[in-house]
């Protein structure tokens, strides 16, 4: 911790152990980041982030990088919400993720709900980056304030490369401070709950996810390359979660690819 807040990171390396399973060879955190071994399912590992401590706070500083090799599966959740609070240094809070998955390599991206607390500024930004033949499911949850409270600022960029070349770019900013009409209906709608799912498969490019609407408050869309985004909002975590499984499911089961 330093007198601007907490500088926390960390390190996840996944690679193929030559016997049909996948090794973690790096698995480290610093203070509230805890990257913790789970039981393995088949071939795939499984990494659980348990917050040590509160957090982020404003000042603080949080990043994680998480690297994939060739012909390794890894599956990284979290064991609860990350919950962005004020704090007593003054100044947005960011938390920063690099995802970059190899060639032949499968990462499951899967952390809980981010809450924003009232009176906490927090930037995020999540970079994927992946080989032609890789293949991601990344799912982002975002709650604008606790039970009956207004939300704190939030912002959030995303964004996707596949082969070196942009897939997604996008960010979104919310709360008090953030430009006019995100709670309008072209944006949030009055909802204080929004997600994105992207997934991308090398499949998808010779049989692409057709776009259509779940409901009214999601739609899922093929984007320009082998992956698809599903956006969503709703009422709440819950209402969100459940909207963004059955996106999942149907990617999973409405192609030619399964």
């Amino acid at each position: 911790m330093t007198a601007a807040g907490v500088r926390a990171r960390a390190r996840i390396l996944a690679r193929a152990d030559g016997r049909g399973g996948t090794a973690l060879p790096v698995l480290d955190g610093e203070g509230p980041l805890a990257p913790r071994r789970t039981r393995a399912s088949g071939s795939e590992a499984r990494v659980m982030m348990v917050g040590a401590m509160s957090g982020p706070h404003g000042g603080d500083r949080f990043s994680v990088g998480v690297r994939v090799e060739e012909g390794a599966r890894l599956h990284v959740g979290s064991a609860a919400a990350t919950l962005a609070l004020p704090g007593q240094h003054k100044g947005e809070a960011r938390y920063d993720v690099r995802l970059d998955v190899a060639d032949g390599a499968e990462l499951h991206w899967m952390p809980e709900q981010l809450i924003s607390a009232r009176g906490s500024d927090l930037h995020v930004v999540t970079r994927a980056e992946l080989g032609t033949g890789a293949s991601l499911v990344l799912r982002e949850e975002q709650v604008l304030g606790r039970a009956a409270e207004e939300p704190g600022r939030l912002t959030s960029r995303l964004t996707v490369r596949v082969g070196g070349r942009a897939v997604l770019d996008q960010e979104l900013s919310c709360g008090p401070g953030a430009p006019g009409g995100w709670d309008g209906p072209a944006v949030l709608g009055g909802y204080r709950a929004v997600g994105q799912l992207v997934v991308v498969r090398p499949g998808f490019a010779a049989h692409p996810v057709a776009a259509r609407m779940l409901g009214e408050r999601a739609a899922i869309m093929p984007l320009a390359g082998p992956a698809v985004l599903v956006s969503a909002v709703a009422s709440d975590a819950l209402g969100l979660r459940r909207t963004l499984d059955e996106a999942l499911t149907w990617v999973s089961t409405g192609t030619a690819e399964n």
